[in-house]
């Protein structure tokens, strides 16, 4: 893997990784698993087989990745965020393929520190779940998050500040309309 870096005490063993990405000490990268370019995933973090992340996503430290699961580019996900992938687990019982449920981040989300993803569900783009959240629905495009389970508390820019009540960030001056999956820019 050209142009990938792997600390001496990591474990990467896909094939499938892209240039600038690295990959930290005691983390383990499964074989299968699809990295993008530039990504970062840092100590004690997992990425199983079927997981795929894109360019530039950020894993840190004891975040765990499983099967079915997809982080698009510019994602975050702050420590110990938890994906799961079965919704009705048992130890006698190994489910695969179709009966795993998927979940999808899109471009630009940020899990914070110690987020539960419950499988199923998609995270919109440039949403923000609080550090502690149980996210358990589907959430909007730029909304932010926050509890157990996770609900909607406000709406949050591209650069991830708070918005205005006119949907407005007070920092980079970017304008947003609310539609049916949540905002977009003005």
């Amino acid at each position: 893997m050209s142009g990938v870096f792997v600390h001496p005490k990591g474990l990467c063993e896909s094939d499938e990784v892209g240039e600038g990405t690295r990959v930290w000490a005691f983390a383990h990268v499964l074989p299968g698993a699809r990295i993008g370019r530039d990504c970062n995933i840092c100590d004690g973090a997992f990425v199983e087989n079927k997981a795929v992340l894109g360019d530039r996503v950020t894993v840190k430290n004891g975040t765990l990745v499983f099967d079915g699961v997809t982080c698009e580019d510019e994602v975050f996900l702050g420590p110990n965020v938890l994906f799961t992938n079965d919704l009705r687990p048992r130890a006698a019982i190994k489910r695969t393929g179709d009966a795993l449920l998927t979940t999808t981040v899109r471009r630009g989300a940020t899990l914070g520190a110690g987020t539960v993803v419950v499988c199923g569900i998609e995270i919109g783009e440039h949403a923000f779940a609080a550090a502690g959240s149980v996210v358990t629905k589907d959430v909007a495009a730029h909304s932010f998050v926050a509890g157990n389970p996770a609900r909607h508390k406000g709406w949050v820019c591209a650069c991830g500040q708070r918005l205005d009540a006119e949907l407005t960030c007070p920092d980079c001056g970017n304008g947003y309309v609310e539609g049916d999956k949540g905002l977009s820019v003005r």
